[in-house]
């Protein structure tokens, strides 16, 4: 009986982030989506702050709003979701990728399923669903989400392919290429989290890269980290619940594709491969020291076909395979 209601719960979490993450990008804008995290939160038992574009302003999250330039009338939201439990010992930061439609800005990407680009905040909703879950669980562990919440829209503030911006960190970035969005949000919500709630872990989520998808097809999620025993968790918890993941390298031999003449970094190599790890390399930047953090560019496995559909749609991934992790959190 135990089995089959946490199996229900899972169910149900995953069919209400499928949703949000199938909904038209008409309905589900950055604000739209802050209100239903509000009520998951009220009726799962997580808290929830949303901050709006002029308290993101004060707070300095300079990338998230520099995307959130070119679409004027639904603005940035960055939200901060937070589960408690008296008996916790660890605290856990997951941060996930909230673009709520990708045109891919002034780097315009191709009109050939655009419309498929609602699908690019797969990643927070990945985080939303594993509060959801382990607030529905009671697991012991303390856990704070951060989801970026942005539109990449093109407009005449929108940013363009030569900027330099700011970040919450305080490192400038020189933008490349503003298709790479992304990583710009995920950015500062790092760099929030880690200053801020001084996680023991740390596990970001985005459909990042088209790259991911080139090395590992449909199958896997990839896997970058700068721990071993955090890699290999994730690993176990992906060959368990069938939401695999794959490591790859993380290396330093990477760092110097995405070095930059006129800023800190910048937003994309120039050089046509390994794009997954550089992506990694660069939001390395931003975690400021961080030793156990990992990354899962989860492009080719968030959205996809479907015996259910006739359209490509939602497959609810990342809360099966974070909240088998964090049981395992918890037995520790």
């Amino acid at each position: 009986e135990k089995d089959l209601a946490k199996g229900k719960m899972l169910a149900e979490t995953q069919m209400r982030i499928m949703k949000l993450v199938d909904s038209p990008a008409n309905y589900k804008t950055p604000q739209m989506l802050s209100e239903e995290i509000e009520k998951m939160g009220k009726s799962s038992g997580f808290s929830v702050k949303v901050y709006d574009e002029k308290q993101c302003e004060e707070l300095g999250l300079k990338a998230l709003l520099a995307v959130s330039k070119g679409s004027v009338e639904n603005p940035a939201r960055f939200v901060i979701m937070e589960y408690t439990h008296p008996e916790a010992n660890k605290k856990v930061g997951l941060i996930g990728k909230g673009v709520t439609f990708d045109t891919g800005g002034v780097s315009l990407k191709p009109g050939d399923n655009m419309n498929y680009m609602k699908s690019d905040m797969g990643g927070a909703a990945a985080v939303i669903g594993t509060l959801d879950m382990a607030a529905k669980l009671g697991l012991k562990v303390n856990i704070v989400g951060a989801v970026a919440l942005t539109e990449n829209c093109i407009d005449s503030l929108a940013i363009k392919p030569g900027d330099v911006i700011g970040s919450y960190l305080g490192k400038t970035i020189e933008v490349i290429n503003t298709d790479a969005e992304g990583r710009l949000v995920l950015a500062d919500a790092l760099a929030y989290v880690k200053k801020n709630h001084q996680p023991d872990v740390m596990i970001d989520l985005a459909t990042l890269t088209g790259n991911c998808i080139q090395a590992l097809g449909y199958a896997a999620a990839a896997l970058l980290s700068n721990n071993d025993d955090l890699a290999q968790s994730l690993i176990k918890s992906g060959q368990t619940t069938g939401e695999k993941v794959w490591r790859m390298p993380l290396w330093d031999d990477y760092k110097d594709m995405m070095k930059s003449d006129v800023a800190d970094i910048k937003n994309l190599s120039s050089a046509p491969i390994a794009g997954a790890i550089t992506a990694a390399k660069f939001l390395e930047e931003f975690i400021d020291g961080h030793t156990n953090w990992a990354h899962l560019d989860i492009a080719g496995v968030a959205f996809g076909d479907s015996e259910y559909g006739s359209m490509k749609s939602s497959t609810g991934y990342g809360v099966k395979l974070l909240a088998d992790w964090l049981e395992g959190v918890c037995e520790e």
